[in-house]
C-alpha cells in the first residue's frame, strides 16, 4: 500500500492531475473556514458522492470548481469511482468502507494543505 506522499508524487507525474491548483478564491475560502471545516466538507462529499456502491451519475458527480475539495478530488483522482479504480484499485459497485473513506479524505486534505503552503 502506498503512502499519501507516494500517491501525491505519482499524481504529479500525470500532466492532467498536476494541472490542478487552488485558485485565490479557493485559498481564501479555505483560510476563512479553516481546515477542520474543510475536512468536514470533504468527509460529507466522500460519504455522499463516492461511498455508495451505485452512483447514478458516476463520472459526473464532482464539479471542476466551486469548492477546494472538488479541486482536490480531481487533482488526486478521487473524483469518481472510475478514477478510484484506475488509480487505487478500489472496486466499483461496492460501498466504500469507513476506512477507505478516511484514507480518501486524508489524501484530499494532504493535497489541500500542500496547496495552501505554495
Amino acid at each position: 500500500m502506498q503512502t499519501i506522499e507516494q500517491a501525491l508524487n505519482k499524481l504529479q507525474k500525470s500532466k492532467f492531475r498536476a494541472s490542478f491548483h487552488l485558485s485565490a478564491q479557493e485559498r481564501a475560502y479555505t483560510k476563512e473556514k479553516g481546515m477542520d471545516v474543510i475536512r468536514s466538507h470533504a468527509e460529507d462529499f466522500v460519504r455522499t458522492r463516492l461511498a455508495p456502491a451505485e452512483i447514478s451519475n458516476d463520472g459526473k458527480q464532482t464539479p471542476m470548481r466551486g469548492h477546494p475539495v472538488f479541486k482536490a478530488q480531481h487533482a488526486t483522482a478521487c473524483c469518481c469511482r472510475g478514477c478510484l479504480n484506475k488509480w487505487y484499485r478500489v472496486k466499483q459497485g461496492v460501498e466504500l468502507s469507513e476506512v477507505q473513506q478516511q484514507k480518501i479524505v486524508n489524501l484530499l486534505m494532504a493535497w489541500i494543505e500542500k496547496e495552501m503552503q505554495n
